[in-house]
């Protein structure tokens, strides 16, 4: 017990003491400055009738969607690719994993920049292929896109990593006794890779998730929520209530409604994994 105090006091003091706080604010009417107001559960009441809820968390789920198939396909390619013998592959790795330890707000900025309707270097490039030049981050209807890229480009390394170190646990022999039996390649990849690396995989589609459910950096750096609200999100709204708009009770039972919802899904995932997860 007395070796368990050096984690388990930050602990307590960090994350059990703030959640419960969290969970009695909801509970009230406060903005964070005159003494708090006991409403009950009215401020969920509010929460689940108001469409600006339903807006921020689509808008969140339409972030996961666009974000967890780049992600996943770019991380796996890249795993594949720098597991075989290459001329440099540690450098390669490491120029890849680089994103993941850069600061959100460096990483937003810079897609800002690249992104940039009128001067960014995309742009330039499009134009210069005779392409659309779309408004990216200005633009309600391409504002969530710059930042699925943008997330999809800084965690690729991780995704890379994870699914790299899945790879290498495949026993050889199976790949082997594959091609003897006259597999192809794509049938490799298939019948043995994917199933085998299906706990890599599993790793990652929960944390991915969880992560995306939690985006907010790159939102409030890149657009802020905008344009017109069209890229807030959940996290964002939180943020909103409580120091834009003094709502802080309001902004506590909204966490609590994404921590809910983000518990459902994981547990979702856990009890499904059953059906396709292989462990070797």
């Amino acid at each position: 017990m007395f070796f368990l105090l050096p984690s388990g006091v930050p602990l307590l003091l960090f994350t059990f003491v703030p959640m419960v706080s969290s969970a009695w604010v909801s509970l009230h009417e406060w903005n964070l400055i005159s003494e708090m107001q006991w409403v009950g559960f009215a401020n969920y009441a509010h929460l689940l009738t108001d469409p600006t809820t339903r807006e921020v968390f689509g808008h969140t789920v339409l972030y996961i969607v666009g974000y967890f198939p780049l992600v996943y396909a770019g991380g796996l390619a890249l795993a594949v690719v720098l597991n075989r013998r290459l001329a440099g592959r540690t450098f390669f790795r490491a120029a890849y994993f680089l994103p993941v330890v850069t600061s959100w707000v460096v990483v937003a900025l810079v897609w800002q920049w690249l992104l940039n309707p009128s001067n960014g270097l995309v742009n330039q490039i499009l134009g210069f292929l005779n392409l659309p030049q779309p408004g990216w981050w200005t633009d309600p209807s391409w504002a969530m896109a710059s930042v699925i890229l943008a997330s999809a480009w800084k965690d690729l390394g991780f995704v890379m990593v994870i699914l790299l170190a899945g790879l290498q646990t495949i026993p050889q022999e199976l790949y082997e006794a594959a091609r003897i039996d006259g597999a192809s390649a794509w049938q490799q990849f298939r019948r043995v890779t994917l199933p085998l690396l299906s706990p890599s995989t599993f790793f990652v589609v929960v944390i991915s998730l969880i992560n995306g459910f939690q985006v907010f950096d790159q939102v409030y750096v890149m657009t802020g929520g905008g344009p017109a609200g069209s890229s807030q999100v959940v996290v964002g709204q939180i943020y909103e209530l409580t120091f834009r708009y003094g709502r802080a009770g309001e902004a506590s039972a909204l966490s609590w409604l994404l921590f809910a919802v983000i518990l459902a899904v994981t547990a979702v995932q856990i009890r499904g994994q059953r059906k396709w997860v292989h462990y070797a």
